[in-house]
Parts: C-alpha cells; structure tokens; sequence
C-alpha cells in the first residue's frame, strides 16, 4: 500500500480530445490526467486496426517481461493501453494518470481511495476505464486479459476481440483472491483466443477452451548475446569474487530460500550474486551470508552487463504450486548469455532444456554443488555447447511470438465478423448489436455519478 503523495496537477490536463466527449471528460473533475505533451501524442497517434486495451495486475515500470515484449510490439502497429491494478492512496478522489512509453504503450494508473471496500473500488474503476474510453476514442477494441480480476470492472465493455494471456497460475500464488478461480473460468468463456505462458500451463488449461495455444517464453537474441563479449562490470558487482552464481529477476514465494542458504553455506568460496526487488516475502527472511549478495532491482538494459560477469547462471526456484506451471523467460536469455545454467526441475525447464542437455537439473544442496561444480568445468574448458545453444534458440524470438499471436488475434476478429455478415442472421445481429451500444453507452454515461454519490456518502 502506497503512502499518501499530493497529486501534482501542475503540468497535468484533462483529456478531451474527441468533440463528441468533451463534456464527458469536462464533468470527470480532472479524473483522468496526463502532460502536455503525451496529449499531443495521442491525439496525433495513429491506429493500424482496433486499439488494444491491456487490463494487467502488473506494473508495467516494476520489472521487465512477457507483456513488455509482446505489448511493446503491438505498440508498433495499433495504439496499446497498458490499464494497471489501481494504487492505493490515503485520499478522498480517485484518478488516473496516463502516460506513454519510448516503446509507444500508453501506460494508464489508476489511484483509488484505500478506505473503500471491493465493490466500490471496482465501480471506481469501471467509472475510470469507461473516462479512458471516452476521452481517448477508444471503441470496440481488442481487450487483452492478464488476471481475470479485472472482469469486475470491465465485464460491460463492448470488444471486437477479448484475449486472455495466462501467462502463470494466478490461483496458485500467496495471497490470491477467493473470486479469481471463478473469473477465471468467466473470462475463459468470454474469450475469443486463449494463450500460455508455457506447455504445462497449457497441458493443464487446454480442455477448458477451444481455441487455445502454447506460447513459452521467448527471447531477444542479440540483447543478451552482448554478455558473451568483454562488457564492463557494474560497479556494485566489480568487487565481489569469482566464481559467481548468479540469478535475476522477482525474489518472491517462488524462490527457495533453503537452497539458497544451503549453497552459500556448502560453498563459502563462491559468490551468489542475486539481482532484482524484493516482493510479497519479508526481506529479513533472505539468507544472509557474506558471500551472498543482494543488489537489487535492475533495468532489461543493464541484465547483460550483469550476466557478463557471471561464471553461472542458476534458477533456484522452490518446488511447489506457485512454481508448478512457470516457464521462466530468463532460461533461453541465460542460454543467450552464453552462461551454463543450473536450474531446480520446474518442468517448462526440464523440458525441452534438461531434455536437451541444455540446463543442469538440481533440487538438493548436494545435487545443486555438484551441477554448479560441472557447470564451471563446462565453462572453463568446452564452448562447443555454445553451438548447440546458439542451434536451439535460432528459431525463437519475440518477433515471432507477437506475429504469431497477431496472426491468431486477427484470425478471430475475422471469423466473429464473419458470423456477424451471415445473411440470415445480418439484421438480428444487427439489432443486437445497436441494443448492445445503446445500453452500453448509457450505462457508461450514468455510471460515474452512482460512483461520485456513494463517495460523497461513504467517504469522510
């Protein structure tokens, strides 16, 4: 829960770029935020087809992955909004900042009050989202689906296309919310084109929609190649010692903490060096040992540096259900590295890399040494793996991913079009269609006032 911060409205400005919702967004209160100059983007900015609408329980700033990748590529063709699970702030008004990204991704934060209860901030919300879609013209776009959560403030929207990218088992993490198995199950109803973040996340959900599809983590090739070349160590790193193991990315309920510690332990001549930001577990509860350590959260651009000066690459997550169906974006760009990997054997790794000889597979302390201790010899004396590596990952790329997956979006807008156009079923669908817009938009214009009339009611 974030601390109280004054909203800064001095170079922010209503959005009320289209004539046909200026009054909308003239009577929001200032609800919807952003700079000068993003104003003049996106009111210049042009879409090749339907905007796509990215409702997310990520941030988008906090570490970068699977949706940065894919979004930031569809930024290229169509205008992307990336809608944020809301900031909590001690305040009596509610908002939301937008903002764009260098990859073209329009960023869009909502603030809600933290006194309210689930059902009021969901109506904050919607009252929100429907503010975006007015003042930015946004109509009948792709709505592209991270947690089903966010169905209980945007099950009212008209999309062309609705997309959910289960990139992890949601229900199967600390904290997760009693509703999110039911939304799941609402969601994959809703939804035109299901993807995975991996096989097994697949080979667990495939009987659940019809139109389903694998997509494992992927990887930019020539970004982490750059490790393999002589790169400057950063300087939080330069002064600890060789041999370095080293892993990035979320400390959380995932990672095995034992394992850790038991490594550090077993082998007080080697250097853990974990990189990334602290979340959901007490950072009291980390291993500390001296030759372990902690340098926190970088950015994508600085990884190959870091990676540069490792001799190994690990993945110590713990076994257990928040890491059953994980497929680890950071196994092909370790590979990519040039790193000899030692992993624990999540299944997304073991196969295909285990399989393929490409990963050491671990899970005790003991099992862990001895696979690290091969690990060094392979990288001390035998580079030809490196052609294997270089063999396997020549085919995967983000690139790929997204035109794939655009392929499969586009393939369903044609086909519910295609319905829609049966001659027989062309005026039915027709009426549905203007009763649906109809009793959408008044819906959507009358419902920021419930909204404004609860909170003057409800909070102090």
């Amino acid at each position: 829960m974030s601390s109280y911060q004054t909203p800064n409205n001095a170079n922010r400005i209503d959005l009320s770029i289209h004539p046909d919702t200026a009054g909308a967004a003239q009577a929001s209160s200032n609800r919807l935020r952003c700079s000068e100059q993003d104003r003049k983007n996106l009111e210049s900015a042009a879409s090749g087809g339907p905007d796509l609408v990215c409702l997310s329980h990520l941030r988008w700033d906090f570490v970068y992955q699977r949706p940065q990748h894919l979004l930031g590529r569809c930024a290229q063709a169509r205008r992307t909004f990336f809608f944020e699970e809301p900031v909590i702030e001690f305040t009596d008004s509610w908002w939301i900042d937008v903002s764009q990204r260098d990859c073209g991704v329009w960023v869009v934060v909502p603030h809600i009050p933290e006194f309210v209860n689930e059902e009021l901030a969901a109506a904050m919300q919607r009252s929100l989202i429907n503010e975006l879609f007015d003042c930015c013209g946004i109509a009948n776009p792709i709505l592209w689906y991270y947690t089903p959560m966010a169905l209980t403030f945007s099950d009212h929207l008209q999309p062309c296309a609705t997309v959910y990218d289960c990139m992890d088992e949601l229900s199967a993490f600390q904290g997760a919310p009693p509703a999110l198995r039911a939304l799941e199950k609402a969601l994959l109803n809703r939804a035109n084109v299901v993807f995975t973040g991996g096989q097994s996340l697949y080979e667990a959900k495939q009987h659940q929609h019809d139109n389903i599809h694998a997509f494992p983590s992927s990887i930019e090739v020539a970004h982490f190649a750059q490790a393999r070349m002589q790169l400057d160590d950063p300087a939080d790193q330069a002064a600890i010692p060789h041999p370095r193991l080293g892993f990035y990315g979320v400390i959380d309920e995932r990672m095995d903490l034992e394992l850790i510690d038991g490594i550090a332990q077993a082998r007080p001549d080697w250097h853990l060096v974990i990189v990334g930001p602290t979340a959901k577990i007490d950072p009291e509860q980390l291993p500390r040992h001296a030759n372990i350590h902690y340098l926190g959260g970088k950015t994508y651009q600085e990884l190959p540096h870091y990676l540069a000066g490792w001799d190994v690459a690990i993945l110590p997550f713990a076994r257990n259900e928040s890491t059953r169906f994980i497929s680890p974006t950071k196994t092909p760009e370790y590979l990519a590295a040039g790193k000899p990997v030692v992993s624990t054997s999540i299944r997304d790794v073991v196969r295909p890399y285990g399989q393929q000889n490409l990963v050491h597979i671990a899970d005790t302390v003991e099992e862990f040494v001895a696979a690290a201790e091969q690990a060094l010899d392979q990288a001390r004396q035998d580079s030809s793996w490196l052609q294997q590596v270089d063999t396997f990952l020549a085919n995967t790329s983000w690139d790929k991913t997204w035109a794939q997956m655009n392929g499969l979006i586009e393939a369903a807008i044609a086909q519910d079009m295609a319905l829609q156009a049966v001659p027989n079923s062309r005026q039915s669908v027709a009426a549905n269609a203007s009763q649906s817009s109809n009793s959408s938009k008044a819906s959507r214009k009358g419902y920021a006032a419930p909204v404004a009339n609860l909170t003057k009611s409800n909070v102090g």
